[in-house]
């Protein structure tokens, strides 16, 4: 069988890797969308290559520069425009599976537009659960919909949990999750030198190739945080029971503890084609192109517990998963506003974590029973993040 492919966030490293998977398979795999934010003259060449029926950019005046680019190359690729556009892409029939990577709260209507459309969605938007969560796990629910996680940790989990857990978690005998975070950029960096660290030094990881928002939140282990949230969200677990371990080689992507002692652990090279060609296949295997892992080369994998003076994010993360819905989606907004203005060179990096701290504590605590009430509760922590950080009107938003 032929699958129907709608990916959110094409132009970004995740569309990167899942079209370099797709064009291995073109037997299993149509591209029947495309959405990105603004960048049109790669999305043209993309049209061009893989003839989707459909490419949506969140940009208006960027969907008519690319519809004007279709029509003189000849590609008959309709274009759609706005967030709207987008979620028609995302709700398109002739697609089953939606692959969501559009990065920052840009993505949570259009993916949960996919759930409401009971699609198989393959997730790597952390804030369709974030900020959305149990709103959009209930969308799921109601609309049918499959879930499957992209991010190698939560990937790695899925793979190593049995398939009698999701009929029955309290059987299964599951005492915690170990997410591994890789440490970053700065997990050996004298403390002192932070304050004065570079948004080059900051995007350059040292095992992934990501985009430059995924990239600093590495660097803070913020990602990591935003990961515990998710985890709680996808697996109904506990924030006691998740845990965060350094290991600095990237190789055990997580690891599920057992009861009777057991530990179970998924392994492979620091590539996202190998997460991705799982959950794109599953429950088959396909070839991803990703090296073989060669353990007596790599000789040794080490573990270490994370300096949560280094990486407070990762504290804040977790007082945010207990404090209750509003903060989880406070806790991202902020986080958002700050790397945006650290990328921008606005501020130091050690800023980062002290906005997201302040907006925290001033952050009333508020149900969220609707979208509107997240998305309230989300603007009005960008509002905040950047008064506090002394941004001008309108640096609320990180472009997708």
């Amino acid at each position: 069988m032929t699958r129907g492919l709608v990916l959110l966030g094409a132009t970004g490293s995740i569309g990167n890797s899942t079209l370099d998977v797709v064009a291995q398979h073109p037997q299993r795999f149509r591209v029947v969308a495309l959405a990105a934010h603004r960048n049109w003259r790669k999305v043209a060449r993309l049209c061009a290559r893989f003839r989707p029926d459909v490419a949506a950019l969140l940009d208006p005046s960027a969907a008519r520069e690319l519809e004007s680019a279709l029509l003189a190359e000849g590609v008959p690729t309709r274009v759609l425009s706005g967030e709207r556009g987008v979620v028609e892409a995302a709700t398109s029939p002739d697609a089953d599976t939606v692959l969501a990577a559009i990065v920052g709260a840009a993505g949570l209507e259009p993916t949960l537009a996919a759930a409401r459309a009971g699609k198989r969605i393959l997730l790597a938007n952390k804030e369709a659960l974030v900020i959305g969560g149990e709103l959009f796990m209930h969308a799921a629910q109601a609309g049918g919909a499959t879930l499957l996680p992209i991010d190698s940790e939560h990937n790695a989990i899925f793979q190593c949990l049995p398939p009698a857990y999701a009929r029955d978690p309290a059987a299964a005998g599951v005492r915690r999750l170990m997410l591994t975070a890789s440490g970053g950029p700065f997990r050996t960096r004298a403390l002192a030198d932070l304050a004065h660290v570079t948004p080059e030094e900051a995007c350059a990881h040292p095992n992934w190739s990501m985009g430059r928002k995924v990239s600093i939140d590495s660097a803070t282990m913020m990602n990591k945080g935003l990961e515990v949230i998710e985890a709680h969200r996808l697996f109904g677990v506990a924030a006691d029971a998740i845990d965060v371990v350094v290991h600095p080689q990237s190789i055990v992507h997580s690891l599920v503890e057992y009861v009777d002692g057991s530990v179970l652990a998924q392994l492979g090279n620091p590539d996202m084609r190998t997460p991705i060609a799982q959950a794109l296949a599953h429950p088959s295997r396909i070839e991803s192109a990703v090296a073989p892992l060669d353990l007596a080369k790599l000789a040794q994998l080490t573990f270490e517990s994370p300096d949560l003076a280094r990486f407070p994010c990762v504290r804040l993360a977790y007082d945010a998963l207990r404090a209750g819905a509003h903060a989880p989606v406070a806790l991202n907004a902020a986080n958002e506003v700050a790397v945006a203005a650290f990328l921008a060179g606005s501020v130091p990096f050690t800023a980062i974590a002290d906005a997201v701290e302040r907006v925290l504590d001033g952050t009333p605590a508020s149900p969220i029973r609707t979208l509107g009430d997240a998305l309230e509760c989300d603007a009005r922590a960008r509002h905040t993040a950047a008064r506090m950080l002394g941004l001008p009107a309108g640096s609320t938003s990180l472009a997708a």
